[in-house]
């Protein structure tokens, strides 16, 4: 368990890495240790000649250049988003549980005030709310559009759905193993961390991987607006140059890459509750 929570850790930071820092992890190690003789970029650089000479310039164009690229950009949007609205969403998760009626602290006025800026959030439909957020996003970030600019929306947008998710996990937790651990004693921050949200694992799994799959449905979308990602390649690309192939390709990537993360939520899911 120890060692799937450390390896998600890492996953996480791997992916918010380059939206604080503006480079990948990889060029920063370029540039930190191997300033004269870049390394990884020297192994990038061969493997994309190497393609290049496999697959024939064009191929290399369409796989490569476009479609790769933009799969990179919706995976590094949906994770980074999925991360930040997760954590985002258990605080909100965890206040929501705690404050409603029975809960451990309760106080209906603010489980009420919480409990519609949720609702209201998660009624906008996506395409309006990254609208409505292009001042604010260029504010935060200094642009509106690219994959960094649809970071904020879609964290925005997803981080009640998956309060919302989690806080459904926690009041699923068996009330007896709460009451149990009351009369040991425990304080109101060990029943919150180490009993109610280590029984809901499994199913916080489930909702990462469900919120996971939203995000990437939602990352489509911000492409259409000038996110980056497959969305984008599908609009200017496919739609926009009437080229049914890329239209084509971009679907089956998109339905791959959610059959893989479903596949790997479900290996999870099925470890955590063994």
């Amino acid at each position: 368990m120890k060692k799937l929570i450390l390896f998600l850790l890492f996953l996480g930071l791997f992916f918010i890495y380059p939206f604080f820092v503006g480079d990948t992890i990889f060029v920063t190690i370029d540039n930190t240790f191997f300033k004269e003789n870049p390394f990884f970029e020297g192994i990038f650089t061969n493997l994309s000649e190497n393609l290049k000479e496999l697959l024939g310039n064009k191929n290399y164009q369409i796989w490569i250049s476009i479609l790769l690229n933009a799969s990179w950009q919706t995976i590094y949007m949906s994770i980074t988003a999925t991360v930040f609205a997760s954590i985002f969403g258990l605080i909100l998760a965890i206040i929501l549980v705690i404050t409603r009626k029975n809960g451990l602290i309760e106080n209906r006025y603010v489980y009420a005030v919480l409990d519609f800026i949720v609702n209201v959030v998660r009624s906008f439909p996506f395409i309006i709310l990254i609208i409505v957020l292009f001042p604010f996003v260029k504010l935060i970030i200094g642009t509106s559009i690219g994959t960094n600019a649809a970071i904020v929306p879609l964290t925005i947008g997803t981080a009640p759905f998956i309060a919302r998710l989690i806080e459904n996990a926690l009041i699923e937790v068996n009330n007896g193993v709460i009451e149990a651990a009351k009369s040991y004693g425990a304080s109101k921050m060990q029943i919150i961390f180490k009993v109610m949200l280590v029984e809901a694992i499994p199913s916080l799994i489930n909702v990462l991987t469900l919120t996971i799959i939203v995000v990437i449905g939602f990352s489509a979308m911000a492409g259409t607006l000038g996110g980056g990602g497959l969305g984008d390649v599908a609009l200017r690309y496919g739609f926009q140059r009437f080229n049914d192939d890329i239209m084509l390709y971009t679907v089956l990537i998109l339905i791959v890459m959610v059959q893989i993360f479903q596949m790997i939520g479900n290996y999870i899911y099925k470890k955590t509750k063994k």
